[in-house]
């Protein structure tokens, strides 16, 4: 009668083993064929890398992010978007991050001259513009010179220390012979999306952003491009950090940012790709 029992229930943990093993993998399967996953090759152990990137790239990354996820499902991310400024402040301090793309030269200059990026990593991924842009449905403001009159009461910027936005947007007012003008009604964001979210609600009646920036948003329209040479070119550079922990990884993330693929998302959201 014991010999039975055993027997038994024996029989019913196998079943059970069993039918874990065959959820388990229709699940796999499942997801495989939903395009949810895809199954990592044999040999490939999970990494995580922490990329770093300017606010303005946030939609752009968020997609590229999928499209590289086809090709290395053993790769999962970190995003750490906020004004160059800062990012590049973090990785100073010994924050813990991979891939640093920044707006602009400066911040990247500083983080090179330091010894804290890997220098042969380092290359100009895109380029941007400058645009001023107002709520929808406000006709008030036409060009630059506009804001200088009472119709604009409030406008909003980049800080001009440490966020690029807000720098290349000081060299267009200067250059335009406007920033003393209208200083005494200028707010400072942390980075971009501050300064659009700020114009999107009507907070503000005006505001300088990237065109990319405009572009993803419904609720602003662009009623003037920043006059060429009013300002230095708006470059992306893009580098692995020196002390990466998973620096080969790194180099193949970066290398895929410089990729065909990669290229036609980032056209989609209105940059200028020169990553070749």
């Amino acid at each position: 009668m014991k010999n039975n029992q055993k027997m038994l229930l024996l029989a019913l943990i196998l079943a059970v083993i069993l039918f874990s093993t065959a959820c388990g993998q229709t699940g796999t399967a499942r997801n495989a064929q939903e395009g949810n996953v895809s199954e990592p090759k044999k040999g490939e152990a999970p990494v995580s890398l922490t990329i770093s990137a300017a606010a303005s790239l946030k939609e752009a990354m968020d997609e590229i992010q999928a499209a590289y996820a086809e090709e290395k499902p053993h790769v999962t991310f970190t995003y750490n978007f906020g004004s160059s400024g800062s990012l590049q402040q973090q990785i100073e301090q010994g924050a813990e991050v991979d891939v640093f793309i920044s707006a602009a030269a400066k911040q990247m200059d500083a983080l090179q001259e330091k010894g804290l990026i890997a220098e042969e990593t380092r290359k100009n991924l895109l380029e941007n513009k400058i645009v001023l842009i107002v709520p929808k449905g406000t006709e008030a403001v036409n060009d630059f010179n506009d804001l200088a009159t009472d119709k604009v009461k409030t406008i909003a910027l980049g800080e001009t220390a440490s966020v690029p936005v807000g720098q290349y947007s000081e060299e267009v007012l200067t250059n335009l012979n406007l920033m003393d003008r209208i200083k005494p009604k200028a707010v400072f964001g942390k980075d971009v999306k501050t300064v659009l979210t700020w114009v999107e609600t009507g907070n503000a009646d005006a505001g300088l952003v990237y065109e990319t920036d405009a572009k993803v948003s419904d609720k602003v329209k662009v009623v003037a491009k920043a006059p060429e040479g009013s300002h230095k070119p708006v470059v992306y550079p893009a580098a692995v950090i020196k002390d990466s922990r998973n620096m080969d990884a790194a180099k193949d993330y970066l290398d895929f940012l410089c990729s065909d693929k990669a290229k036609s998302i980032f056209e989609k959201y209105g940059f200028v790709f020169i990553g070749k």
